[in-house]
């Protein structure tokens, strides 16, 4: 059978930042580029928060860092941001028989901000450094299911304790090959059928050889392919950036300059967009969902639309929290939240209670996974904790403290002790980055929040990543293996008999319960006088940067 990817069929679109004052109103001019379009643009200025790794887009793997990448790099495909669907941006084709060999074709011509081509060596050289284990990228198991993954990466015999870990057999992946400038194949050790649905995402953005000198200093000042180029990076302040003006996509943007400014709290991004010194707001804070008050706050500045994003609550590694392995005890924690009455009380409405770990809107969603530990009975959750011998001390469920997090997951707690009768405590951690941190050094006890946007728009991209053994994102270290194999029989199989596979896999977590899914994001964004066609991006649910334009 001869196979030519959906994303493979469709063609490629078309489009740019400030320090100080607020942006909107053109004040910077410009000399063209993005795709061609005249400059004159303006700049605007987007809220930030403070990403928890550096520019890399092997290594980051969350929005705050991921809003800023996908501006300046180019992938083989760009998800459109009104459909989700995959549309081709560097990528000429990507055709296979088998769902195991792909051949990859690149468009010439496109350029990295340094002036040098892009060729299919950048590619294959970056995920390679990707997924070479001691170069310690946080999305290096996105590179996985290539051959040759495993002689990249080597485990520490004694854990996180005093050896370390040997050096890997090899630095390159023997399932990656260069065929010519523009031509190169993948060989996958299992047949993968949604592996071109996933090389959209930053994770799999070529690297520029100058990337390859000195990865740390490049870092500070990113080079891609993308519609804008990074002028200046402050960490925890903001990041800059400006239009490149020989961007040869067809995804460019409409303003010559996009800062983003950090903020340590929603509630003063909120007050600066009122205020006029903000444009783009991403999260409106909770106090300003109550009654819908942005709706007068913001008249005619404000758009709502679900997208597939996800809220849970994620429990410690047995071994960091022990009082917590139970799955009976994280059954009953589950049944004595009122998700229904948290979504109407602290977001008026604007969300879906989540029955499952896998979001509405992407390829293999099914209504129901949970099951009945995701419906709130608090009868039933003290029966299953008096079942589970009790819980001695205190709950905590930690969040950081820079986004609009605090009075849901205090809601919770109070849900919680209502129903259970155990003590619940919020917990806050100063920021994103530091709240990250701790939870990928295993520091994090207890409970804490954790969420999770579609990188690509699959059942896969919920279950992979956030539940087998060395995904990347396993906060629980999750290791069941039943649910492994089901996810490696999901990938052989084809079209609705693979997507099976997957929500079978999906159904195991009820059992174990290692996050409990809270609700399926609505996104709610605002915007200033400044700026306009501001829209959500239905993929990321984040604001569609690259359509918004400043009012001359």
């Amino acid at each position: 059978m001869h196979i030519k990817t959906r994303a493979a069929l469709v063609a490629g679109l078309s489009a740019t930042a400030l320090l100080a004052a607020c942006g909107g109103g053109g004040q910077t001019g410009g000399d063209g580029g993005g795709g061609g379009k005249e400059a004159n643009g303006g700049e605007i200025v987007v809220r930030g928060c403070q990403p928890q790794n550096p520019l890399i887009g092997g290594d980051t793997g969350e929005s705050c860092g991921h809003d800023i990448v996908e501006l300046f790099t180019s992938t083989l495909f760009k998800y459109d941001p009104a459909t989700g669907e995959p549309k081709n941006d560097i990528a000429e084709s990507v055709e296979s028989d088998d769902n195991q060999t792909f051949t990859v074709k690149i468009k010439p011509g496109y350029k990295f901000q340094d002036g040098t081509e892009v060729k299919a060596k950048n590619f294959v050289d970056a995920w390679n450094y990707t997924a070479y284990g001691p170069n310690a990228q946080y999305l290096s198991y996105f590179m996985e299911p290539i051959v040759g993954y495993d002689d990249l990466v080597s485990e520490d015999p004694d854990g996180d304790g005093p050896q370390k870990a040997p050096e890997p057999k090899a630095k390159e992946m023997s399932g990656l090959k260069v065929v010519d400038d523009h031509t190169f194949t993948i060989q996958t050790k299992e047949p993968v059928s949604n592996l071109p649905v996933r090389l959209g995402y930053t994770a799999f953005a070529p690297q520029p050889d100058a990337f390859f000198a000195n990865p740390e200093e490049f870092a500070k000042k990113p080079i891609g392919a993308g519609p804008y180029q990074v002028e200046s990076y402050d960490q925890g302040r903001q990041a800059v950036l400006t239009k490149y003006a020989d961007y040869a996509g067809d995804f460019g943007g409409n303003v010559d300059k996009i800062t983003f400014r950090i903020y340590q709290d929603a509630e003063a991004a909120y007050n600066d967009l009122l205020a006029g010194n903000l444009d783009v707001l991403d999260e409106i804070p909770s106090s300003a969902l109550v009654e819908k008050k942005y709706e007068s706050d913001l008249p005619g500045r404000f758009e709502q639309k679900a997208y597939p994003a996800i809220q849970t609550v994620t429990f410690a590694p047995d071994k960091v929290s022990p009082d917590y392995a139970n799955p009976k005890i994280r059954q009953a924690i589950s049944m004595a939240i009122d998700r229904q009455k948290i979504i109407d009380d602290q977001f008026d409405g604007a969300r879906q209670p989540a029955d499952g770990w896998v979001a509405p809107g992407v390829e293999g969603y099914k209504a129901g996974a949970c099951g009945d530990f995701c419906t709130y009975n608090p009868e039933k959750a003290k029966q299953l904790l008096d079942e589970a011998g009790g819980f001695k001390g205190k709950l905590t469920i930690s969040y950081n403290a820079d986004s609009a997090h605090k009075a849901w997951v205090t809601a919770t707690c109070n849900s919680i002790r209502t129903g259970l009768g155990i003590d619940c405590v919020a917990s806050p951690v100063t920021d994103f980055a530091t709240f990250r941190d701790q939870i990928g050094a295993q520091k994090m006890k207890g409970m804490f929040r954790s969420g999770w946007i579609a990188d690509y728009p699959h059942i896969e991209n919920f279950l992979t990543p956030l539940f087998t053994k060395n995904g990347s994102s396993n906060d629980n270290k999750y290791n069941n293996p039943a649910f492994e194999t089901a996810l490696v029989d999901a990938g052989k199989a084809q079209g609705d008999a693979s997507l099976k596979k997957y929500q079978e896999a999906e159904q195991m977590l009820a059992a174990d319960m290692p996050a409990i899914p809270m609700w399926y994001y609505t996104s709610t964004i605002g915007w200033s006088e400044n700026v306009e066609n501001v829209k959500v991006n239905v993929s990321s649910g984040r604001p569609d940067l690259l359509a918004v334009s400043a009012k001359q």
